[in-house]
């Protein structure tokens, strides 16, 4: 029998982490799965493919896109951002959808069309921890992107993420719209 080899490659992973889900499936199971769908299908997957990337994978409330470019996940992230809070703007405030993106870079394990690695893991547990409307960066992606994207950058400490090994230094975006809310929506 022949032994299978394992496909790697480089790659750029956004994590964009929905704020307040088990509150809105909570309040409406139906109608906030309705609204995860069409926002899956009107803005995230049409962002994705216009900056080369595609979403492969989703976990709840977390949407994982892979690109082949740092600067295209960047960008992306940017962009889902902005046309977040565009799409909000005539939602009632008990509707609203709110993400939180991380991004980084690094080696992927393929299999099939889903992913596996490290820079996956990091990529979430840094949209887990940004702000709404925000986006976190590895220092990793920040190297790679310099001033390719059209922000600026505020470096934070870097944190330990939970089951990674080392640190991650971490930066935080500017340029995104400030999206209100409280503790309990996380």
């Amino acid at each position: 029998m022949a032994e299978e080899r394992t496909q790697r490659r480089l790659a750029a992973i956004l994590a964009a982490d929905v704020v307040g889900y088990s509150r809105l499936m909570e309040a409406n199971e139906a109608g906030a799965l309705t609204a995860l769908k069409v926002w899956r299908r009107d803005v995230l997957d049409p962002l994705a493919v216009k900056h080369q990337g595609r979403v492969f994978g989703t976990a709840g409330n977390c949407f994982l896109a892979e690109f082949g470019s740092a600067v295209s996940a960047v960008q992306c992230a940017m962009d889902l951002q902005h046309a977040m809070a565009t799409a909000n703007g005539d939602q009632p405030e008990g509707s609203r959808i709110a993400i939180c993106i991380g991004v980084d870079f690094g080696a992927v394990v393929v299999d099939g069309t889903d992913l596996y690695g490290t820079c996956i893991h990091s990529a979430a547990r840094l949209g887990a921890i940004a702000d709404p409307g925000g986006i976190l960066i590895s220092g990793t992606v920040h190297d790679i992107v310099g001033t390719q994207v059209k922000t600026d950058f505020e470096a934070l400490e870097a944190l330990s993420l939970m089951n990674l090994a080392e640190p991650v230094q971490i930066y935080r975006t500017s340029g995104t719209p400030a999206v209100p809310w409280r503790r309990s929506d996380r």
